[in-house]
């Protein structure tokens, strides 16, 4: 694909409006399609409208917040001479707390349109990983899609249709064989010119082979699943924007089986609203729905018309999120009291040596 415009990266009125029109005349924007541990590639167009791709160092953003480090999918300005000037608002992000036991935010992706959430027809499909997906894709108005793959190695695909519509009934769904070009161009639908699309799923459910078909080439290392669980291996190790031929941005990740949710709680509660609407009839307004009296939840779950599993994964997760932003929160706290410590002996190291 080749670049006309910054409409071809996902350049809109949103990212231009935050722009002053000196900044529009002595600035260029250009997009962020990959990070290093030091350094950020980018494209975008030059002084003379020309394509160019560039590397630049991540040193401006020394002193700020992770979450605040340009990720995937971002926008930045830069000078003429390609030095960094600053990060704009992202219109739209996929976040987690980071693995380990730091309490931090890290960044997934920015500025998505829509996530391809992957799936296969194996032992890899999961209601509780897909709901997780839906929640973090609602957070910021992502629209999602499910992409149910390896439906050619099933011998029965409806089964996993059917489960998804007793307990996603409104969840949009593409059935595929990600090895053949004809049943994947159904994707192509929703990857329209300056739209960013971004594949996430486990490792082995195919997300390289359908990145490889969008693109049209085999760039992306691909790798089997092992036949004893299904799990796939990765093949995928960083996060990368690919443009594609017809246009549109492919956004691909490394397998993550799971991502921690934090400061998530609307969008938790707007994927399973069926659940937080019969909530407000409980007899408590702080009903945990377990085993208080009046509870319209519970009483639901006993007649069999709300599913057991459905209501233990909305648990999980609002009690994940918050644990995951109270730790976060006091991790930053303690950062806080740290630095005016150290301002502190640095401003009394000072006045000492000034007295001697």
């Amino acid at each position: 694909m080749q670049i006309s415009t910054l409409i071809d990266l996902g350049w809109n009125h949103f990212f231009q409006s935050q722009l002053t029109l000196n900044e529009l005349e002595t600035q260029l924007p250009f997009r962020v399609i990959g990070v290093q541990r030091n350094l950020i590639d980018c494209i975008g167009l030059d002084a003379e409208n020309q394509a160019q791709q560039v590397q630049i160092s991540t040193y401006h953003w020394r002193n700020d917040e992770s979450e605040n480090h340009p990720t995937v999918g971002d926008w930045l300005m830069l000078d003429t001479d390609f030095q960094p000037l600053k990060l704009l608002e992202r219109k739209s992000q996929i976040q987690r707390k980071a693995a380990g036991h730091r309490a931090y935010i890290q960044m997934i992706a920015a500025n998505l349109d829509t996530l391809f959430i992957t799936s296969s027809c194996n032992d890899d499909f999961n209601l509780n990983r897909i709901e997780r997906y839906l929640a973090i894709a609602a957070e910021t108005n992502i629209h999602a899609v499910l992409v149910l793959t390896k439906k050619d190695l099933s011998t029965d695909p409806s089964e996993y249709l059917e489960q998804l519509q007793q307990s996603l009934p409104l969840l949009l769904v593409e059935l595929v064989n990600a090895t053949d070009p004809e049943s994947v161009t159904v994707l192509k639908s929703w990857i329209g010119n300056g739209q960013t699309v971004a594949l996430v799923g486990s490792s082995g459910v195919g997300k390289s082979t359908l990145t490889n078909m969008l693109k049209g080439k085999n760039d992306q290392d691909t790798a089997g699943i092992r036949e004893s669980d299904s799990k796939g291996r990765h093949t995928t190790t960083s996060r990368s924007l690919h443009l594609l031929p017809d246009g549109g941005l492919l956004l691909d990740t490394p397998g993550m089986r799971e991502l921690q949710i934090v400061d998530s709680e609307e969008s938790i509660h707007a994927t399973f609203a069926d659940i937080s609407e019969l909530a407000q009839s409980c007899r408590f307004g702080d009903c945990s729905h377990h085993n208080e009296p009046g509870c319209v939840v519970m009483a639901e779950v006993e007649t069999g018309k709300l599913d057991p599993r459905r209501l233990q994964n909305y648990q999980k997760l609002l009690l994940e999120q918050a644990r995951n932003n109270e730790s976060i929160a006091q991790r930053r706290q303690s950062d806080r009291a740290l630095g005016k410590f150290y301002k502190q002996a640095k401003i009394s190291a000072k006045h000492f040596k000034s007295r001697g």
